[in-house]
This record gives structure tokens, sequence and C-alpha cells, in this order.
């Protein structure tokens, strides 16, 4: 690259030396303009009415069964190093390793195997691990009645919504009592990410993914590669931004209450949610420094080669 390439071309701390700023200017015209709506009689009057929360059906459980806890961890975990490895795809040009399927035994196929890279198979295994929570999470959530807290079983819950967000922004933060019914906002939000975005990440997925059947040309023109890449990177975007979102409202609502309905199973005000979520941090920590083919190599060798 000569001199001149390098000055012409913007250098990327120089654009997130800018962007920053901007976002935090973006952020307080945003809390300031909330914040000189609710001083408006109509809008307030729009708050009152609509104050946050829609009852739930008759006879929905409360508060978070161990399972769910479970599931919340594995769910994170996994979609913690899908994202890792999936950005890993699409943005490194040489990588470390890859791996190529064993075509021989029960694994033996019409179809000569592909090779590919290690960050790929390590996504791909992921993606199965992850749907298969999945599958056991919509189980559970219909086998116990916990589908009640997270699908919108009345219209109300749009101008809620609406409501919450405003008090969200103007910092105003609404009554919470997510042991007993999340506010319309939280249950739109879980609704989105387990029944909307989940199944797109699939589809799009499985449409990118070497197992997607080749030769059926009706198939592949009716739904095209280029589709797929399209709407997979932003469903990816959606869940890196609602878990941000989450996180930080977890933490900025009530930190200590809010882990322990989620980490021990109780409504009560202590630090023991708090250090099994830290616990589960180091975990994924972890993880995410071995996710790599020195330290995974044996495991992916179980199903194929894997070459450096």
């Amino acid at each position: 690259m000569t001199t001149s390439t390098r000055q012409g071309a913007p250098s990327r701390w120089k654009v997130l030396g800018w962007a920053i700023p901007a976002a935090l200017v973006a952020v307080v015209a945003l809390v300031l303009l909330a914040r000189w709506l609710r001083t408006l009689a109509g809008v307030e009057a729009f708050v009152d009415a609509y104050p946050g929360t829609v009852p739930p059906p008759p006879g929905t459980p409360e508060g978070f069964p161990a399972w769910l806890s479970w599931q919340h961890f594995l769910n994170a975990f996994f979609l913690l190093l899908i994202v890792r490895t999936g950005w890993r795809v699409r943005t490194v040009q040489r990588p470390e390793a890859h791996w190529t399927r064993t075509n021989t035994g029960r694994f033996r196929t019409k179809r000569a195997p592909k090779r590919i890279s290690f960050d790929l198979w390590l996504h791909l295994s992921l993606d199965a691990l992850w749907v298969l929570n999945g599958i056991v999470f919509i189980v559970l959530l219909f086998a116990t009645g916990h589908w009640a807290r997270i699908v919108p079983t009345s219209w109300d819950v749009v101008p809620n919504a609406l409501s919450v967000a405003l008090q969200y922004v103007s910092l105003d933060w609404p009554a919470e009592d997510g042991w007993v019914v999340y506010n319309s906002l939280q249950l739109l939000a879980y609704f989105g990410i387990v029944f909307i975005a989940a199944p797109l990440a699939i589809l799009t997925g499985l449409r990118m993914s070497p197992a997607w059947p080749v030769d059926t040309p009706r198939l592949n023109r009716a739904y095209p590669i280029g589709l797929a890449r399209a709407v997979h990177l932003p469903v990816m975007l959606a869940f890196v931004a609602f878990v941000i979102a989450h996180v930080g409202l977890v933490l900025a609502t009530g930190a200590l209450r809010n882990l322990n309905h989620m980490y021990a199973g109780t409504d009560e005000v202590n630090w023991i949610g708090a250090a099994v979520f830290a616990g589960t941090v180091v975990v994924m920590v972890a993880a995410w420094i071995l996710a790599r083919p020195v330290y995974l190599r044996g495991l992916a060798q179980l199903t194929g080669k894997v070459t450096r």
C-alpha cells in the first residue's frame, strides 16, 4: 500500500473518535427531548392511562424456575460464541485452520465433503447446540405456561410499550415487577427475539451453510443465498443490540433483585444472584479465549480432519 493510499483511507480510530462524541450528543439530545415531552399535558395523560404493564392472562405462573435459569445461561453462552465465530467467518481472510468432514462409516455421503474454515466449523457446531437448547426452551415454555409472560395477548401492549420507551428515555424508570409480569416493552422485545429473530437466524444460517442442498435449482431460485446473507447480518446485529440493552437495563433498574430473579430463583434482594452471574461471566470469558483451533483441535477431529 502506498503512502498516499494510507493517507487517503480514513483511519478507523479517527472515525471512532468522531462517532463516540456524536453518539453521546445524540443520546443527550434524545433524553432532553423525552423529558420535554413529559412536561406536555397530553403526553403525561397518555403515560398515566398506559403506565406500561398489561396484566397477564389468569393462571400465568410467577417467578423463574430453575430450568429457565439454565436455559438463560446456555442461550447467552452459545450466542456469545456464535457472534464471535460468525464475525470471524465474515471478516478473517486467512483462517488459522481448516476442517474437512470425515467421509467414512456413519459420516459417509455421496457428495464429497468440503473444506471449511475452523471458525465456520465451530460456528455451525454452536448453531446446532443453540438450536437444540432453543427447542428445549420452547417445549418447556409452553408445557409450563410461562409462554404467557412473553407472548402478547392484548393490543394494549402496544401503547403501554410506547409509554415504557418514553419513560426509559426520559430516565424516569417505570414501575418494575418482573417476578410477576414484564412491562410491555420487555414483553415485545422478548417475543421478537424468541419468535422472530431466532427463526430468521436459523433459516438464513441454514441457507448459507454447507448442509444446504445445492442440487435443487428451483429451491435455490425461490430462496436465493443473497437474500439470506442480506438478512443474516442485521439479525445478528439485532441480537447484539438486544443483549446490550437487556444487560444495561438489568443492571440499571435494580441489579441485585433482577439478577436474583434469573440466577437465584428468588425475589429477595441479596448478592447470591450477582455471585452466580459473575461466575457465568468468568465461564464465558474463558470460552471466548479458548475458542481457537489450538484448544479445540481434538474435539474437531472427532468428526473430521483439521489442517493448519
